[in-house]
């Protein structure tokens, strides 16, 4: 089997036995992983070194992981910084890319952007590249991604590789393929029955509380139902730079007891949360494929999201399994009312959901990637 070598710009942890990262991402390497002979992940340590709630370590027997200072050139002190820091990294990765056998890079990033580089000098290497970001053409992107996606679609700079990408997408190569990821195992389905939404609407956002996200959304939603005298929960699964902010406006509009902020919390609290939900709101700008809205649907919980990357792939053209929405929130609150005066359209929107999410399980994202291999 050889070598398996993981580019990543993913902040790992260590506890001094075992590495650690974001738990949806190592939980998709250990997949990746499980029947290589040998491992090496070339990637930062973050500075605090702390594992977090969220992560999750890597399960493989023959592990090696080569440090690389995590860069940024995002002020004139980083950009002078990195121009000793980029040599170093791209040296360590062209050793490590001579002596593996198969090359695994996770883009965009700035970590990625460097492997991509240093991958077309290994034309004959067979290379994975999985690009976890936003592939539409006509989306706005950083410059340094756009030049990771040409890269990537190249057939002349980029040879003997299968980029995975989310959705279906016009000008993509021979090198271009469509795939999916997946969070649930088979043996993990079952039935799920929501209270009646005349009983309370139940709402979630899941995901990082940062600009990105928009997840002030769900604040105005929720002051815009408490103002209508609609009975509701909603539930905030995640942390972030924003959540301190988020807080004190709930307190100013009197939100404390509908709106509750959960924090970084494990899969399984996740897992409860949107079985017990009827929507989830989350109005992100970007996304590749994104794991809330396949996950809410996997439970019946009907996602009102955003029209970025797949996400019309995945709910449907005719918004047959979700809604797809802008931030306004009186859009929002529009569509939660004539769901909640149309239980059965709910119903069937909700069903649909979970029979289309729920396709894509564990065992098949397994089954996909052992034969790109």
């Amino acid at each position: 089997m050889g070598k398996f070598l993981i580019i990543t710009c993913v902040q790992h942890s260590s506890d001094g036995k075992d590495y650690f990262g974001y738990g949806p991402y190592v939980r998709e390497m250990n997949l990746w992983i499980r029947k290589e002979e040998k491992v090496c992940v070339l990637a930062p340590i973050s500075d605090s070194n702390v594992v977090q709630k969220i992560d999750l370590a890597y399960q493989h027997g023959n592990l090696e992981f080569q440090e690389v200072p995590a860069f940024d050139i995002q002020s004139v002190r980083s950009i002078l910084k990195a121009t000793y820091q980029v040599p170093y990294i791209m040296v360590k990765m062209l050793l490590a890319m001579a002596a593996a056998d198969h090359i695994h890079i996770r883009i965009p990033g700035n970590m990625g952007l460097l492997g991509m580089f240093c991958q077309v000098l290994f034309p004959g290497k067979p290379k994975t590249i999985k690009y976890a970001g936003n592939w539409d053409p006509q989306s706005r992107q950083p410059l340094t991604y756009r030049i990771q996606r040409k890269i990537a679609n190249s057939t002349i700079l980029t040879k003997n590789a299968k980029v995975l990408v989310y959705g279906d997408w016009p000008d993509s190569t021979k090198n271009i393929l469509p795939f999916f990821t997946a969070s649930y195992w088979e043996r993990e389905k079952e039935s799920v029955q929501k209270k009646p939404l005349n009983q309370g609407l139940k709402l979630v956002f899941v995901g990082a509380l940062y600009e990105g996200k928009n997840p002030i959304v769900g604040l105005q939603v929720s002051k815009m139902l408490q103002e209508k005298g609609i009975d509701f929960t909603f539930t905030y699964c995640g942390d972030g730079v924003l959540r301190s902010s988020l807080e004190k406006i709930s307190k100013e509009w009197k939100l404390e007891k509908k709106v509750r902020f959960l924090g970084n919390v494990n899969a399984e609290i996740v897992k409860e949360e949107l079985k017990n939900s009827h929507f989830l709101i989350f109005v992100s700008e970007t996304e590749g494929w994104p794991k809330a809205v396949a996950e809410a649907m996997f439970w019946g919980c009907l996602p009102l999201t955003s029209a970025v990357s797949c996400v019309p792939q995945m709910v449907g053209i005719q918004e047959e399994r979700g809604i797809l929405v802008s931030k306004d929130p009186k859009i929002l609150v529009n569509k939660l009312e004539e769901l909640k005066n149309n239980p059965a359209k709910f119903e069937r929107m909700s069903q649909q959901a979970m029979e289309w999410s729920r396709n894509f399980t564990l065992e098949k994202f397994q089954t996909e990637i052992e034969k790109l291999k």
